[in-house]
């Protein structure tokens, strides 16, 4: 028949389990009755090798410390001796438990930590995370000040700057005056059509030194001149030069000016 081997994990070593029957007996762990507690680890002991389990050395270690701890504390006490010096004099308040019991005291703290963490690993397990998203979207669009920075001073500096810069400048008003009217023009253009036959073309008629102003005045008077039916205006084909004609010889003499005022 194989052997079936079990490991127990209910302890994780000795101190674990001396830790448990000292909670379980409710027990001081300052005062602790060393003869019951190695009776009942040695009884635990005795358990775990009738269920042929696994006893690890440091269990044993623990066991041979306690029987150790139980014989001196059965055993009555030696007398005191005094020696030459002070320093080499036995306590009579020294307990043998002090020691097992330093090492308890210490593993309950980190044991109580281990708890803890444990606890809030279980309490993070629980929390589900999802991934972080891209939240450009939604951040406010702050519109930057353009004079962030700048004091008042700052600004007065730089607009007696611009007005220096403004003296500087050497300003030249050009002042033109008309230098004919739209009458005026009208009685040249027909002058203009009486000397060249009764018919001139656009090109001719615009000089190309002329300003702005005297083009303006020549095709409003042109433009006069076909409203009162002095000339008439056409081209031969698209986009040809204009061809500008008196509409009868004599005529053109005959209209009047007197409606228009400039």
């Amino acid at each position: 028949m194989e052997k079936v081997t079990y490991k127990l994990d209910m302890f994780e070593g000795p101190l674990d389990l001396l830790l448990h029957l000292i909670d379980k007996s409710e027990i001081d762990i300052y005062n602790i009755p060393i003869k019951e507690i190695t009776d009942q680890y040695m009884e635990y002991l005795d358990a775990m090798q009738e269920l042929e389990l696994d006893i690890t050395s440091e269990f044993l270690v623990m066991a041979a410390t306690l029987l150790s701890i139980k014989s001196q504390m059965l055993l009555p006490k030696p007398p005191v001796i005094e020696f030459e010096y002070d320093d080499y004099m036995m306590d009579e308040d020294y307990d043998p438990r002090s020691e097992l019991v330093a090492k308890l005291v210490e593993y309950r703290k980190y044991k109580a930590i281990a708890d803890h963490l444990r606890d809030k690993e279980l309490e993070r397990s629980l929390i589900y995370t999802r991934e972080p998203e891209d939240l450009t979207p939604y951040v406010p669009i702050v519109v930057e000040n353009p004079v962030k920075g700048l004091h008042v001073a700052d600004l007065v500096y730089a607009f007696q700057r611009a007005l220096r810069r403004m003296e500087s400048r050497n300003l030249v008003a050009k002042i033109r005056k008309d230098e004919i009217s739209v009458k005026d023009r009208m009685r040249e253009v027909v002058d203009i059509l009486e000397q060249s036959g009764g018919s001139i073309m656009f090109s001719r008629l615009i000089d190309r030194s002329e300003s702005r102003e005297g083009l303006v005045t020549t095709f409003l008077a042109l433009l006069e001149l076909m409203k009162v039916k002095a000339i008439v205006c056409y081209q031969h084909g698209l986009f040809e030069d204009i061809v500008i004609q008196a509409r009868e010889e004599g005529k053109a003499h005959g209209f009047s000016t007197d409606e228009i005022s400039y």
